[in-house]
């Protein structure tokens, strides 16, 4: 990061300094005592198990420049060269950094948000627009009011661009996020359950991911699924320049003769003025289309070359715990533990489907979370769409995951093809003696559940 002065920190956050000099300079944010180095400034965090003000004194001895407090500092005396600044809240100061920060660099920003493929589209359109740009973009799920100021606050003057991923879980966090990354541009995936429990309807889901807004400038772009119904609704009422993609007929950017191409990836064709154009995707998911067309729509806007955008898409690799496909001892581990809604259990169940080339297919599922009074109806249905896709055996794990082996028997699978469990080790201890030479297992449930123990239980066996 830049060099910031004391002073313009107290300016950012209408802090007050308590000790030490307002010409130190900071040269790193630091919210973890473990990671404090020379010059840093160490912001203390209260969490439900921990209060980061217990580790003041120790970053600053570690070299810390300064810290944020938000209470009185005792047992500070001797600390020469060192600073304190009083906030009322310091994650909300954080942010308040942040924003400052951002405002120093006058580059485009990609704001993304959705309810499902957040993090591919972020990474998909990394990929493309690092075809023309040096670009920061999001690290691992640092999309929250800790993580995305953070990531902020990486922003180096070698930086052209950002790409900057956005989560909530109820209405008023994106619209903080935001008014931090003031994006230039603004991509909402879909619209579907994830943290209906909280949120109470798909209509109130909307409103929330349209909060991305908020930050955009008067000649910001929004880029949306057009496929998705709430979004497409949003036609010619919004005041923005809008992009839509997807499958169907009459939107901007139209993926046709889409086909899967197994473990290859998946390909489809796009017309971009007068020509026609074949993209692969090196992973498979039809699902994925939509990540590279948002990716595209967004390096037209950026001016990527559409040739220098395919080579970007074909570079793209998935994140950890999202549909890694892993081979052992003859069998293949689809690993996708990282999260799971209904829409992505279903993109899931189909890779499942479009990989396995005939062999024995088994879907280990774990209960989604936060579904709330939708969760039965949610799980069965899921259920009933393995049932759809002609999968060979159904393992479930979890509460609702017997709502998700109902739904599959409801629908026809015959009961010797589902197995229903308690837990974790449960499924472990059962696929050990069940797993076969040939077999695609997928592995599938939410964070909380998880289910990377039953998928790592399957590499180690």
């Amino acid at each position: 990061m830049h060099i910031l002065g004391l002073k313009e920190i107290i300016e950012a956050t209408k802090g007050e300094l308590i000790f030490g000099e307002l010409s130190t300079q900071i040269n790193d944010i630091c919210t973890d005592s473990r990671k404090v180095m020379p010059g840093s400034l160490f912001i203390p965090i209260k969490g439900e198990n921990f209060d980061g003000h217990a580790f003041i004194k120790e970053c600053l001895s570690k070299g810390a420049a300064a810290s944020l407090t938000s209470e009185d500092v005792q047992g500070l005396d001797g600390m020469e060269g060192k600073a304190a600044v009083k906030v009322q809240d310091t994650v909300l100061a954080l942010g308040d950094i942040a924003r400052y920060y951002r405002g120093l660099f006058d580059i485009p920003l990609v704001g993304i948000t959705g309810s499902v493929g957040k993090t591919s589209t972020k990474d998909m359109i990394a990929c493309v627009l690092l075809q023309k740009f040096n670009i920061l973009k999001t690290s691992g799920n640092f999309n929250n009011h800790i993580g995305l100021p953070l990531t902020v606050m990486n922003l180096e003057s070698t930086h052209e661009a950002a790409v900057l991923e956005m989560g909530m879980s109820g209405l008023g966090e994106i619209s903080y996020l935001t008014r931090i990354a003031k994006p230039d541009i603004a991509v909402i995936t879909n619209i579907g359950m994830s943290h209906i429990e909280k949120l109470g309807s798909k209509q109130n889901i909307l409103k929330a991911k349209m909060e991305i807004m908020e930050g955009l400038p008067e000649d910001g772009v929004v880029v949306l699924n057009g496929d998705d119904s709430l979004l497409y609704g949003l036609k010619g009422f919004l005041k923005y320049k809008t992009v839509y993609y997807g499958t169907e007929e009459g939107l901007d950017l139209q993926a046709y003769n889409v086909k899967t191409m197994g473990e290859s990836g998946t390909c489809f064709e796009l017309t971009i003025g007068n020509r026609d154009y074949k993209i692969h995707i090196p992973v498979p998911g039809t699902h994925n289309v939509y990540n590279a067309l948002a990716a595209i729509a967004v390096g037209l806007q950026m001016g990527v070359p559409i040739e220098d955008m395919i080579k970007g898409i074909s570079s793209y690799s998935p994140a950890k715990m999202r549909l890694n496909i892993m081979s052992h001892k003859g069998y293949k581990v689809i690993n996708d533990a990282y999260n799971a809604s209904p829409q992505s259990m279903e993109s899931a169940i189909d890779v499942l489907r479009d990989t396995s080339e005939g062999n024995r297919t088994i879907a280990v599922l774990g209960d989604m979370l936060e579904m709330g009074e939708w969760a039965y109806k949610a799980h069965f249905e899921v259920g009933r769409y393995v049932a759809s896709k002609d999968i060979s055996y159904l393992v479930t794990v979890g509460q609702n995951g017997r709502n998700i082996a109902n739904g599959a028997l409801e629908a026809g699978i015959p009961i010797d093809r589902v197995f229903t469990f308690k837990d974790n080790d449960e499924v472990k201890k059962f696929l050990e003696g069940f797993v076969e030479e040939g077999d695609f297992i997928l592995v599938k449930g939410s964070r909380g559940m998880k289910m990377e123990e039953i998928a790592q239980g399957l590499m180690n066996d």
